[in-house]
């Protein structure tokens, strides 16, 4: 595993860890409201998870994870990321990225870890600073 690739699963694994936090406050009060366990279990986590790292991307391209491993996340032409490229790299990495892997382990990673499947379909690149 390339350096950059171990600094994005830390800085996922600790984004990972906020959201569960953030997850268990939203809970609290939606399970007063939502009596369905499968929303609990499966959407809440994916909603809020997505949202908190929308949001913070779409503010400045680094989640919190990101900027504590000084990584940066930018459109492959240098210019602003746009909302669609950040809901396409989301959408990518939890549904079909996990396939590609399985797919092809080797071939997973390119230009050192820096872009991976969802990164090269959403045209994204990561960086370190």
């Amino acid at each position: 595993m390339k350096p950059i690739t171990k600094k994005r699963t830390k800085a996922l694994l600790l984004d990972l860890t906020i959201s569960s936090f953030v997850t268990l406050g939203v809970e609290h009060f939606l399970r007063k409201k939502v009596k369905n366990e499968a929303v609990h279990v499966f959407l809440t986590p994916t909603v809020v998870m997505w949202a908190l790292e929308f949001a913070q991307l779409r503010k400045g391209g680094q989640t919190i994870g990101y900027k504590k491993m000084g990584l940066v996340l930018e459109n492959e032409t240098g210019s602003a990321l746009t909302p669609v490229q950040i809901l396409k790299r989301i959408g990518y990495r939890d549904t079909c990225s996990t396939i590609d892997y399985l797919k092809n382990r080797k071939a997973f990673e390119s230009e050192d870890g820096a872009i991976l499947p969802h990164d090269r379909f959403a045209k994204t690149v990561v960086k370190e600073q």
